[in-house]
């Protein structure tokens, strides 16, 4: 993983949001507050939370009697996820390192995280400390991408912005988001961070965008993606982002477009 691949600052958790928010997350985000209804009291940590779109559907589906801790490496995100909620009493925003929790043992009944295990530089070790924080009887449950391959829009825009970079294409989403689909891997890391009860599905979604540049600015310009292409030739971010408006539009149409996604949910405990 690049070092770029985890910088969400300046534009990009503004984009993030409104942009891929629908177009991605919203999905998995209803799928993890909807697993988390069973849980009547106590407390839910969520780690890589980013711009908030699981928590504020944790916060509509949970009662009040919940509380909620909002976590994420990076402040950015943070700020900006405060001020999409507005006031709730129930949640507490923290910015700590998910490899090196500050909580205490078996101090949380629910650990989640969507789509953030792929930016963990050491995943087991991230694991670890998920269990440690949990309850007896406890769950820890995140999703991953598929390979990118299953994941259309993703895969137009990579291909799309490598032919801009033809000598040094930009490889964030194939190398980082759909890096770590072999769920074989993903099973072993979790046994060797200590779970054993582990069960993995894989969860085909639709990805829906007003139009094919709505999806590419989402792609190039709200995720590290953008800082891949800037760090090349910043001269060129409108042109990638218009090559990948053209590769998406060229397989899904000039109108409102819909493409597959698909990703791995994993409930882990004991």
């Amino acid at each position: 993983m690049a070092q770029s691949d985890t910088v969400f600052a300046g534009s990009i958790p503004q984009f993030y949001d409104q942009k891929l928010g629908e177009l991605l997350f919203a999905p998995y985000a209803a799928d993890m507050a909807m697993r988390m209804r069973s849980l009547a009291a106590g407390r839910l940590l969520e780690t890589a939370a980013g711009t908030g779109i699981v928590t504020r559907q944790l916060a509509a589906h949970l009662p009040a009697s919940v509380e909620i801790v909002a976590t994420d490496l990076n402040q950015p995100m943070l700020d900006y996820a405060a001020t999409r909620q507005g006031s709730d009493s129930r949640i507490e925003w923290r910015q700590p390192d998910a490899l090196d929790l500050p909580f205490e043992d078996a101090s949380f009944d629910v650990v989640c995280c969507q789509f953030g295990a792929m930016f963990f530089p050491n995943r087991v070790a991230g694991y670890v400390e998920a269990r440690r924080v949990l309850r007896p009887g406890g769950r820890f449950v995140f999703n991953v991408w598929d390979r990118i391959e299953e994941n259309a829009f993703a895969d137009d825009v990579t291909n799309a912005v490598a032919a801009v970079f033809p000598h040094d294409p930009p490889r964030f989403l194939a190398r980082t988001p759909h890096g770590y689909h072999d769920v074989a891997l993903i099973r072993e890391d979790l046994s060797r961070a200590g779970f054993a009860d582990i069960e993995i599905e894989t969860r085909e979604e639709v990805s829906r965008a007003p139009s094919a540049r709505d999806a590419a600015t989402a792609y190039c310009q709200g995720t590290p993606l953008r800082n891949e292409i800037e760090a090349r030739d910043a001269s060129l971010l409108q042109l990638a982002t218009d090559r990948a408006t053209q590769a998406i539009a060229s397989r899904h149409g000039n109108g409102p477009v819909a493409g597959k996604i698909q990703a791995h949910v994993i409930v882990a405990a004991g």
